[in-house]
């Protein structure tokens, strides 16, 4: 055997362990989650039998599916644009921030904004939801010592503002994540770029909009597949804060309690998991992951790629 040959026998057994363990955990039950779609499992034979795409058929067709999927999948959207609003906005922002030369205690505030990430999300999400109580919550009480009683509302419980602050909550809480990233993307920077342009003369805003930005455009593209999978795979944070049913009506209801409810739990009031239905649930959310991750990354790429 060669050097090249063994050089390359080497890097297989490294990868190998790696490998074995994606293809055991996430390669397979993806591919079994695409073969159970196909599947439906009858009561009276007490055996799954093939049934084609009615799974499928039946998600986007019939009445009381397409319904919750539709209302899911709008909902999911919607809480996918809070995050890349609230979360990665004020990630670039932060990151900005603490890679300025003026800025003072740097590692202090890293800290600050990273910590909530260490908490777990259901106990963050039960916290939220006595903060937000309207009756003795920590903020119904610093809106009434501030004069504005009128603003408190039962945000939890409106169908108009409950998936608003559930989405605020998560965005905060895993806000030191993005905020991370930026910030070493914003590092590797070299300094001869920016000095150049001190002395061409550009101010800060020129810098960020000119140099900064655009530097680290594959970055913010990694940023926003990340959140795109986690929020179209997000089910813990509303779970925590309303429950699996997606209350106020279905208002926080998506893709992963709609999943859940179907194929685990089982629908409301029947109780019976499908799990046919729940894997093509599963299925169709990967395709849009899928389309939108490679979408994502051919906006984001530079020129140079």
């Amino acid at each position: 055997m060669t050097a090249k040959n063994r050089y390359a026998a080497g890097w297989y057994l490294y990868l190998a362990p790696a490998l074995i363990l994606y293809t055991i955990f996430m390669a397979f039950p993806l591919v079994d989650s695409i073969r159970i779609s196909f599947f439906t499992f009858d009561t009276a034979i007490r055996k799954n039998v093939f049934i084609g795409f009615q799974n499928y058929i039946n998600l986007f067709t019939n009445q009381e599916y397409s319904l919750r999927f539709w209302g899911a999948f709008k909902n999911t959207w919607y809480f996918f644009f809070i995050h890349m609003a609230a979360q990665n906005c004020l990630a670039v922002v932060f990151a900005l921030l603490l890679t300025s030369k003026d800025f003072k205690a740097s590692r202090f505030y890293q800290t600050v904004i990273f910590l909530p990430v260490t908490f777990a999300v259901l106990i963050t999400g039960y916290l939220w939801k006595l903060l937000l109580n309207p009756q003795w919550g920590a903020f119904a009480a610093l809106l009434n010592t501030l004069g504005l009683s009128t603003l408190i509302q039962p945000w939890l419980g409106n169908e108009q503002t409950a998936l608003t602050a559930v989405g605020l909550v998560s965005a905060w809480q895993w806000m030191g994540i993005p905020t991370m990233m930026f910030y070493a993307a914003l590092q590797t920077i070299p300094y001869d770029i920016i000095e150049a342009a001190d002395i061409a003369g550009a101010n800060g805003w020129q810098k960020i909009i000119k140099i900064k930005l655009p530097m680290i455009l594959p970055i913010i593209g990694i940023v926003a597949i990340l959140t795109f999978v986690n929020n179209f795979n997000a089910f813990d944070v509303i779970f925590a804060m309303e429950n699996a049913n997606g209350a106020p009506q279905y208002s926080t209801d998506i893709m992963g309690t709609l999943f859940y409810r179907i194929g685990i739990a089982g629908q409301h009031p029947v109780g019976i998991p499908n799990p046919g239905l729940g894997s093509a649930i599963a299925t169709v959310t990967f395709l849009m992951l899928l389309a939108g991750a490679l979408l994502v990354l051919q906006l984001t790429r530079t020129k140079n790629e």
